[in-house]
């Protein structure tokens, strides 16, 4: 059978697909000569590391690029792989400008494929399933925070209806109605699909989250919302209701909520496109400033507010109580 001259041959197609599926995968090619320590790279290698192309460039200049925090360990890994005995592989972040890239390095240990005394291997850009996990986690900390956060404020609940009732079947049927309220309130931290729900007032949004923790007996009033009259957004409500939960519960726990006198305010000051939302409580026992060291409610709510409110949060320690002001931008609230 006389061969076919355009046909290629098959370790050609072999090679032709390989091709292909490394570009599909957006797989970097890199081979490392273990004597002089240089790095031999494919365009796209060049490219993840954000470096001009050159025909080689040494492992301490790509460990320039390595992200400060991580550097150290990288060095130490891939000078360990020679004796890793089977597949290794080592994540690790890359900064890029200003972006921060995760970088996954994976080869073979214990010198497996060396060849004239180079190790071969490849990059690959993981920075998405990083940020997943980094997501994940965050999540996970953030349910377990809520989950001590509720059982406290049960807690809570529990003490200040049975300071206005006269009877169990009354104390039931109230602390019935205020985790119920709780509930409502609480549905409103959790993000809601898209597309459901509507832009709410500002003020309904506050007295709905508020609603748990005023006292329906004797003492019942004491929570005061006086706010402007404006639309919240859905994206904007999940991140305030966040806010207001954090600070309610804190309130509960330490603040003039766990005071039978206890009284709290909230209202608003308008300056331009800067909604300042000010959170006044008066009549509980004495304030006194938390450590420096932030916990991770503090770190949810400022961040909820500069990342996803467009603002910033202040705490005032005073004799009287404590007063926050959470500064909003408008455009961000209504979003």
């Amino acid at each position: 059978m006389t061969k076919d001259p355009e046909r290629p041959s098959r370790h050609a197609w072999q090679a032709e697909h390989l091709r292909l599926a490394v570009e599909a995968a957006g797989v970097a090619l890199w081979a490392w000569n273990v004597d002089d320590d240089r790095f031999t790279m494919d365009e796209r290698g060049f490219e993840l590391w954000g470096v001009p192309w050159h025909e080689t460039v040494t492992f301490e200049e790509l460990s320039q690029h390595i992200h400060p925090a991580d550097r150290d360990r990288v060095r130490a890994a891939f000078a360990a792989t020679r004796a890793v005995l089977g597949p290794y592989e080592t994540d690790f972040r890359i900064m890029v400008g200003e972006e921060i890239r995760w970088i996954a390095a994976r080869g073979q240990g214990e010198d497996v494929g060396i060849v004239g005394r180079t190790m071969f291997g490849i990059f690959l850009d993981v920075t998405g399933r990083k940020q997943a996990e980094e997501g994940h986690e965050l999540l996970a900390g953030e349910m377990s925070h809520r989950v001590k956060n509720l059982l406290a404020i049960a807690s809570g609940l529990t003490e200040i209806t049975s300071r206005t009732t006269a009877s169990t079947k009354d104390m039931a049927r109230e602390l019935i109605q205020r985790l119920a309220a709780l509930g409502r309130a609480h549905d409103l931290v959790r993000p809601l699909p898209h597309g459901q729900g509507s832009a709410a007032l500002l003020g309904d949004l506050l007295s709905v989250l508020l609603a748990p923790y005023d006292d329906l007996g004797a003492f019942s009033g004491r929570i005061r919302v006086a706010v402007e009259r404006m639309g919240v957004g859905e994206a904007a409500a999940t991140s305030l209701a966040m806010v207001v939960h954090e600070l309610a519960t804190n309130s509960l726990k330490y603040g003039s909520l766990s005071s039978e006198s206890g009284t709290l305010d909230v209202s608003t000051r308008s300056s331009g496109e800067t909604l300042s939302l000010i959170w006044m409580e008066r009549g509980g026992p004495a304030v006194e400033r938390p450590p420096e060291s932030e916990g991770f409610g503090s770190k949810l709510v400022r961040r909820s507010v500069s990342r996803q409110l467009g603002g910033t949060i202040e705490h005032e320690w005073s004799e009287e109580g404590l007063v926050v002001t959470v500064q909003l931008d408008r455009a961000r609230l209504s979003a």
